[in-house]
Formats: C-alpha cells, structure tokens, sequence
C-alpha cells in the first residue's frame, strides 16, 4: 500500500487518519486528513530563496472546497468553482494565523500553503481539521518551522465542552471556539459565545489544549516514520553589524525619550520619529545610505519596538500618555443619517465608525449555497476600511480578506442579541460599518456603533454590545515582566505581543478573536487579560449608554412594514400562479413586496411596504383567493364572460361561477344582450348552490332583489317518466333499450 499513515483518536473515540506519501509528491509537503468521509488534501511549497529586501514572511494560504466532494455542481452560470467565498476565505486566515507566529522570524522564501476539501460529510465541520492537515504538510516538509501546531473546534453542548462537534450537537451550543496552538502554547482563538463568562471560556482554551496536544504528538511521530525531522539550511538576512550598532545607539534613548512624550496624536508622534532617522542619516555617507537604505529600515524598525516595548514595561504609561488599563475619550451620536433606518457614529480616540442598519424583507435574505453549508442568512454585516481612513492615497481593489474577517468577528458579536427568531420580528437585518478613521480596534468600533444602530432603527436587541481590543507588552527574559494594554493603538498592535479582542453585554462575552506573536503565553497572563477586557467594555457600555439606553419603539415611517400570515400549504401554488403571474400582478397592482415560503404543511406569507393601506389590500386579496365558498355567501363579482344562456361571473380570485340567465332577475329574458351586462360589470350575487358531484357553483342575483307583488313561478314541463334501466320510454320506439343523450342546453318556451 502506497503512503505512510498515523492514526489518533479524538476526545470521543472517532478515529482521525494523518496520511503522506501517496497524493501529490511533487509539492514539498503533502498529506490527507480523514475524519470519518471527510478528507482534507493539504499541500506546502516554498521557494529555496528569498527576495532581495525581503524582511518579512511571504506566506499566502488558501482553503477551497470541492463541490464534487458532497457530490453537488457549483451554482452559477460556469457551473465551476470560482472566487472563494467568505466561508473558504474566513477559513484561510484561521489557517493563516495559525501558522504564521510559527515560522522562523529570518525565514523570508515566499511560501504557499493550500487546503482543499476533496471529500465532506455534511455532519462534519472541515474547519477544525484544515490546521491540522496545513501542519501535517510543513511537518512531513523540509522547511523551516517551529511547529508542529493544530486547531479544534470546542464547544460547550448542554454544559459539557465537546471537542470538534458533529453539526447536530452544535445547534445545542453556548460556546464555539476554534482554538489554535503548540503542544506549549496557545497562539490563536475565534469563536462565539451566548454571553458566558470569562471562567467559562478560559476553561474550554484547557480543554482545547489538552486535545491539540494530542495531534501535535501525532505529527511528531508521522514526520519521524518518513524520516523529515531535518529542515533545510537557509540565509535570507545579510547584516551590517556595526551599522546595527551605530543606530542602536544613536537612536535607542531618542526613541524611547520620544515615547515617553506621551504624544496623543498619532501623526505627530510620526514626526517625532522621521526627525530622530533622518539625524541618524546625517552622520554617515549618503552613499552608505543609498547602499544600505533597507538594512537601515530594518535596523531603526527593530530599536524603535525595542525602546517602546521598554518604555511601557517600565514606566507603566503607553505612547498617547494612558495608562495600561485606561480607555480613549468616547463620543457617540445616532440618527446622523435621517434616510438611513438606523445610524450611529461611534469614535474612540483617532478611531471612528459610521454605521448604518437598513431593514429588508424575506427577498433580501443572503443564499449561501457552499459545498458543506447550505441555507439562508437574515444577518449581513459588512465592514469597509477605505485607505483614507489611515491617512493613505492607495488604489481600492474591494473587498479584502481583513475586511472579511473583521466584518465576521463584529457579526458574531451582535447576532446572539438580536430577535432573529422572533416570528414578531420577519426582518432581514443589513448593517454596513464604514471606517472614517483607523488607529485600533476599528472592528470594535464596528461593534459598538452597530449596537446604537441597531437601537436608533428600532430594532429590539435583548442587550447592547461593546468591545475592546487588548495588547501585551512581555519581557522574553523576565516572564513575570509584563503589561496588559486596554483599547490598544495600532503602534501598539504592531509592536506589541498580542491583538486579544473581546466583545460582549453586561452579562457576558458574546466573541472573541485573539493573536499570540509570542510564546510563553501562561494562563494566568490571559485571565488577567479577560478581567481587564470585561472592565474596559463596562466603561464603553456606560459611555455608549449616555447617547442611547435601549431601542426605540417604533421604526422610521418609511421602513417597510411586514406583516405574515400562514395559509395552508395547498394554496401557495394558486397565490403565486401560473409563472409568477398572480403573486406578480398583485405586487404591482398594490405597491407591497410578497414572499411566499413552505414550512412543513403551512405557507408563510410576508407582506411588506411603507403602506399599511398598501398591505391591507394585498392581505384582502390572498384571503380571496385561499377563501373555500360557501353556499348562502353573497359576494360581490365581476363579470368575465358572457354566454347565450348565462354570465360566468368572478366571485373570489380565480373562481368563476355561472350565473344563468333566469337567475338575474325576477322577469324573464330572452337573450342576454335583453339584461344589459357586460364584460367587466360589477354585479351583487349569491352562491345558492355547489353540485357535489362536478363541484360546479351556481349563482342568483335575482334573490338579493324584491321579488314583485303577485309574482307567479312558471309552470316547468314535466318530464317523461324515467323506465328501470336507463333512457326514456316513448309510445312507438322500439328502441326502447337504447340510453338517451343530451342534445345540449335546454330550449326555453315561447311566451
């Protein structure tokens, strides 16, 4: 048999298979990861070389899913996979963050990590295991990487955790995290939570980390079985020692002096520390600087993090003057927009958001149509960042992966507040945050205004949320030597240990996304980071309920108003009509919008529009057409047709009756032109009568009309009388045995 194999078993006795050796040998790493009929192909390539002036590391990761590995053809006119989609896009950057910390700083060849879903079983989630399968390959490769590391998915299911659940049990979920980590250190987190507590979710990382450790082991001893524990040889850095010396120091005290300003403004600090480079430039040639410009970069990069990181540890103040724990100054406004149906400005020192919510109905509803995950989405969220807002004149290409990424965390941290499956609330639910101004946290910004939002539209979210992003500022050397930033700065981001955001309610968190670009990162460190993140969004809950405490208790007058009614599931075809037209003409003919969706053995109608006029007619129209007649009713009917003996007369939405020519009044006609209807008159009528055998209606007009003084009912033939066996007998018939027929309508007597 082809391929070496390692098997491991999860938490809950389902067996994992790790396999290399069989499918493509070509790229530098390769394996298959097998979970029940779920396989995953992982691949790795990376360069021998590194670009000139490269000094940092040029890793692109892509997760895609195979339509033909749940056995289903790609929507869409091509037929074929196309762009990624924001599932396979979310689940490259958890791949991504995963592995990125891992590599050697000085590793610089461009390398190439690429997941491919080739087999899905639609009860499991490929997400858990697409780390797994990435490490697997760099672990049976001979590039450098301080690994091995995997991701799972833990979940907290009826108050027990539950390590990579099926997709059944995650429906009964209160906590979804995907956690990433070495057989030491934890180095990635992202999930979602219905407000738990910090002890919670500290507790399911334990639990997380005991399983990883299990897999790491695993790709440890796979890497040994085909013999790839030696990493290639490599040098991707050329230094200039003395250089490094001479601007370490010239310009070490004047940056950590500069620092220690405690300049609030971002672009002036920027100044302050051009000035400090371009003094250094003057005391050495310009053609060293010309020679040399980007070991310079390097080198004035590294001392500037250097002196900051040392002036935070032990001054206790950051670059803006704050302390470690304390928040930017906060102003909010709603109602900024008056067209929009809900806005909010949210601003956080140099950070601002502008956030809109606009209401839709069941037709603005998002199809996900993916390989593994089908259905439809009432709850989009989507997060621009324009190179303005940062003070940059670059081209805008749309959306990007960190656009996604940070619409998708600010998502999750909203959704488990608001009322989507509240059947008084039929909404589809847009919110779009624009970032004017960006220095930290801008997806917590996202979150906190789309709370006022959210409000200011009318929407009745059970609770608002707040969120904050948390930095670290450790000592490699001295573990115990370390500060915790609240509502970092983007200079803080940068050149600091950790991007930690929380998001949640006074009553718990809500999500979480963290980073770790160190390792040795202990528990005790993160809960202490988690209690100072849980401080933080109390204060921004105070300040943001300064502008608005609770939804407002109407919608704007222009939202549209939908109203839903349930028929039974018989009638939807008769609502919509033949190719629409029904459900088409009645939109029209009305102004409302009209969604129709079949659950179980009813129709769930949505009527919407500004209008409730609008929506009361469409409503009186749908019963029409759903209403059974019933003898005795008198509906008011319109005539469609006329015929020799009688109008067919429409009394409901697609249900003609006749009413015969002797039935629309007292006096007798002998033609129809004689009753003076028409096509298209509005006649008073009454159903006097259903043949139970045809189903056909009978109607009368003349019934609701005073029957006149004296009147005489008119004498009726009588028929011959009918013989035993069928047919007519007549005096001199001899055939007698033959049935007689219908020779058509019956002829009316003479006056």
């Amino acid at each position: 048999m082809l391929g070496t194999q390692k098997t491991f078993l999860l938490p809950d006795g389902r067996e994992v298979t790790i396999e290399t050796g069989k499918l493509a040998k070509q790229a530098d790493g390769s394996v298959v990861v097998k979970v029940g009929d779920t396989m995953l192909l992982a691949t790795v390539v990376s360069k021998k070389e590194a670009a000139d002036n490269v000094d940092y590391m040029p890793l692109s990761v892509d997760f895609r899913e195979q339509y033909a590995a749940v056995g289903r053809f790609p929507g869409g006119f091509f037929k074929r996979e196309a762009r990624p989609s924001e599932y396979e896009i979310l689940i490259s950057r958890l791949i991504d963050r995963a592995l990125r910390p891992m590599f050697p700083s000085d590793y610089h060849a461009d390398t190439q990590v690429l997941v491919y879903l080739i087999s899905g079983d639609k009860n499991v989630l490929p997400d858990a295991y697409a780390a797994l399968a990435a490490s697997s390959a760099l672990a049976v490769s001979d590039i450098p990487f301080n690994g091995p590391i995997s991701e799972v998915r833990v979940a907290r299911i009826n108050g027990e955790f539950v390590i990579n659940p099926t997709v059944e049990q995650m429906e009964n979920a209160d906590l979804d995290l995907i956690v990433a980590a070495s057989e030491k250190d934890i180095n990635m987190v992202e999930g979602e939570m219905k407000e738990v507590s910090e002890e919670v979710m500290i507790e399911a990382l334990k639990v997380a980390h005991e399983a990883i450790k299990v897999q790491c082991r695993a790709q440890r001893e796979l890497a040994e079985m085909v013999g790839k524990t030696q990493k290639r040889e490599y040098c991707h850095e050329v230094h200039d020692l003395d250089l490094k010396k001479k601007v370490w120091d010239f310009c070490y005290q004047k940056y950590y002096d500069a620092a220690n300003e405690r300049i609030a403004n971002k672009a002036i600090r920027g100044e302050k520390i051009k000035e400090i480079e371009a003094q250094f430039l003057t005391t050495i040639s310009e053609e060293e600087v010309a020679e040399k410009k980007f070991m310079l970069n390097m080198y004035f990069h590294d001392c500037h993090k250097e002196a900051v990181r040392n002036m935070v540890l032990d001054t206790q103040f950051r670059l803006d003057g704050r302390k470690t724990d304390e928040i930017r100054s906060i102003w909010s406004e709603v109602d900024y927009l008056p067209a929009a149906h809900g806005s909010a400005i949210f601003t956080r020192g140099e950070t601002q958001s502008l956030t809109t919510v606009t209401l839709g109905t069941k037709l603005d509803e998002q199809t996900i149509d993916g390989a593994v995950i089908e259905g439809k989405n009432k709850f989009l969220l989507h997060y621009n960042f324009p190179p303005f807002s940062t003070g940059e004149a670059r081209p805008n290409r749309g959306t990007g992966r960190r656009e996604v990424g940070h619409g998708n965390l600010a998502m999750r941290a909203l959704k488990p507040m608001l009322p989507l499956g509240d059947e008084n609330f039929p909404y589809t639910i847009r919110i779009v945050s624009d970032i004017l101004e960006s220095n930290g946290s801008s997806s917590m910004a996202t979150v906190c205004a789309g709370s006022l939002a959210l409000m200011d539209a009318g929407v009745k979210i059970k609770r608002p949320v707040t969120g904050i992003a948390m930095g670290l500022i450790s000592d490699e050397k001295n573990p115990s030597r370390f500060a915790v930033l609240s509502d970092i700065l983007g200079d803080e981001d940068h050149l600091g240990d950790m991007d930690f955001k929380v998001c949640g309610t006074r009553e718990g968190i809500t999500a979480c996304q963290m980073d770790i670009k160190v390792d040795g990162l202990s528990y005790e460190v993160l809960a202490k980071a988690l209690m100072q993140a849980h401080a933080g969004r109390i204060h921004i809950m105070d300040e943001l309920e300064k502008t608005l405490v609770e939804p407002r208790e109407d919608y704007r007058p222009f939202v549209p108003r939908i109203v839903q009614m349930t028929i039974p599931k018989e009638f939807i075809g008769a609502v919509i009509g033949t190719g629409g037209k029904v459900i088409q003409e009645m939109q029209r003919e009305t102004g409302t919008e009209i969604a129709i969706e079949e659950v179980g053995e009813f129709g769930i109608i949505d009527i919407a529009s500004p209008n409730k006029e609008a929506i009361d007619d469409a409503i009186a129209r749908i019963k029409a057409i759903i209403e059974i007649p019933e003898v005795g009713e008198v509906y008011q009917g319109t005539v469609k047709t006329l015929q020799p003996f009688g109008a067919f007369v429409e009394i409901l939405p697609g249900k003609d009756a006749l009413l015969h020519i002797s039935e629309i009044d007292w006096k007798r006609f002998e033609t129809m032109e004689e009753t003076g209807l028409k096509e298209g008159d509005a006649i008073e009528v009454k159903l006097v009568d259903i043949d139970k055998r045809t189903g056909k209606l009978k109607l009368s007009h003349k019934v609701l009309l005073p029957k006149p003084e004296g009147y005489v009912e008119p004498e009726r033939k009588e028929r011959p009388p009918r013989r035993e066996g069928g047919g007519f007998r007549r005096d001199g018939d001899r055939r007698s045995d033959r049935r007689s027929f219908n020779p058509g309508p019956p002829q009316r007597r003479s006056e």
